[in-house]
Order: structure tokens, then C-alpha cells, then sequence
């Protein structure tokens, strides 16, 4: 199922509100420090990124996997209605308050429209579309109203519902179903594994060796791939995996992916 396009950045019609609002610390993520309302010294005058092209090889690879869910563009161009942080303080203090709101609350809307669509949640799909309704409703509202929404509420919220909806699709997986949710899974030999519909969420997989590893319809929400090796893996059908997630992890042409991510250009 591919991604709706309202729930994917559109760059475009954004006013770079990622390389301003969000605060980077050097690392290997960033090659720079760069406070919160500080444009990024790569941001252009037509809000492009100088150095887009060569991210990962300038130390930006964090920018490089980012993704915003489209929350950039709702921002720019409905919240504020095409004013841009450039036109003083009284825009950019809030443009800046309410972006990472509208981005978390994206976040969710991607989740909930991949659980709507599951053949399984079918038992739980009139709550994920009052929940995603009641979101959507959220991401509607003004400056004041967004800087007030309880985020980790309405996250604890649809968290438990996508987690029914996870449980009742891995259901039908076959065999056991490997539980390691929030895992320490750093470096971890797994080449070859068989986690078909094992439960991924908040693990850490950095570094991981997922060669060859049968992936199938395994829950990955929030799993943290950075630097994963997924060559010659298979993730048919895996659960709530994002396109940032898997930028941020290695692979090859042998990897088998969900409809909803494309194949990063980088493997």
C-alpha cells in the first residue's frame, strides 16, 4: 500500500521548517551544532538545502533520513497559510513551537492510515478511524491550539490501538513469534533469522546483522535501524516500517520490501 501523499514531505511547498525549527548536535548524524530557530548554514534563500545532493558524504546523514511526514508543508502553507519565519518573530516563534507538534501528529496519521488498511484490523478499524479522525482534527487547528495538544496522550492513545491492530495481524503468522520489544539488539548477529512476525517495536537494531533474515510481516514501529545490514533480508508485509527507517539502514537489490517504502538510492 503506498504512502497518502499528504502524509509524505512535499519539500516544495515547505519553508525549511527541518533545518530551522529542529536543534542538530555534532555527531555522527550531523556534522555540525545548530540551536533550535537557527537556520541551518546549507539552508538557501529559496529554502533548499545547499548540499542535498551530498548529505551523507558531508556528514549530514541524519538530514538525510529525516522525514516529516508531511507535516512541513501542513505547517507552511494551511497553519500559517503561506507566511514564511521570515516575516519577523510573531511568525517564526510559533511556526517554530508548532512544528515538531504537526510532525509527531503526522507520525501517528502514517501509522493509523497503515493499520486502516490492514485485511486483520478489521475487529479494531471503526476505533483506528475515529482515532485517526479525532487526529486529523488535531492538525487542523491554529498556532494556540497546536502548541497546546498533549502529544504523549494522544500518542499513549493510538500507540494502544495500533498495538491490537499489530497483534492481529502478526496473528496469522505461523510458529512462534519472537517478543522483543524496546530490545538492546546493538550489533546483534541475526543474519538469517527467522523473526516472521516477531514484535520489533522501539528495538534497537543499530548496527545489526540482518542479512538473509526473514523479516515477514515483524512489527517494526519505531525500531531503530540505523546502520541495520538488511542485504538479502525480507521484509514482505513487516508493520509500520517508515522510509526513514530504512534510509538509515544498509541493503541490496536482494532485499525484499513492503509496497509502502521504496529502495533507497544509496544501497
Amino acid at each position: 500500500m503506498p504512502e497518502r501523499a499528504d502524509l509524505k514531505a512535499d519539500c516544495g511547498n515547505c519553508f525549511g521548517l527541518c533545518c530551522v525549527a529542529l536543534p542538530f548536535a555534532k555527531s555522527a548524524d550531523f556534522a555540525i551544532d545548530k540551536d533550535a530557530g537557527e537556520p541551518c548554514r546549507n539552508l538557501l534563500a529559496d529554502f533548499r538545502c545547499g548540499v542535498h545532493a551530498d548529505l551523507r558524504e558531508r556528514g549530514f546523514q541524519g538530514c538525510a533520513v529525516f522525514d516529516c511526514f508531511g507535516a512541513g508543508q501542513k505547517v507552511s502553507q494551511r497553519t500559517f497559510a503561506g507566511r514564511d519565519w521570515r516575516e519577523g518573530s510573531e511568525v517564526a516563534g510559533p511556526m517554530f513551537r508548532v512544528f515538531p507538534v504537526m510532525r509527531r501528529l503526522h507520525e501517528l496519521l502514517r501509522y493509523l492510515d497503515e493499520a486502516l488498511a490492514m485485511p486483520a484490523a478489521g475487529p479494531v478499524r471503526d476505533e483506528l478511524r475515529r482515532a485517526y479522525d479525532d487526529v486529523e482534527r488535531l492538525t487542523l487547528g491554529g498556532p494556540g491550539e497546536l502548541a497546546e495538544v498533549d502529544v504523549p496522550a494522544v500518542r499513549e492513545a493510538v500507540n494502544a490501538l495500533l498495538l491490537r491492530a499489530s497483534e492481529l495481524a502478526r496473528a496469522g503468522v505461523p510458529g512462534p513469534k519472537p517478543n522483543r520489544r524496546g530490545a538492546d539488539l546493538i550489533g546483534a548477529r541475526l543474519a538469517g533469522a527467522d523473526l516472521r512476525g516477531a514484535c520489533l517495536r522501539g528495538a534497537y537494531l543499530i548496527a545489526a546483522d540482518l542479512r538473509g533474515a526473514d523479516l515477514r510481516s515483524a512489527d517494526l514501529i519505531g525500531a531503530d535501524l540505523r546502520g541495520a545490514d538488511l542485504r538479502g533480508a525480507d521484509l514482505t508485509g513487516c508493520l509500520f516500517l517508515t522510509q526513514g527507517q530504512l534510509d538509515s539502514a544498509r541493503g541490496d537489490a536482494g532485499t525484499r520490501l513492503p509496497d509502502a517504502v521504496g529502495r533507497p538510492a544509496h544501497w
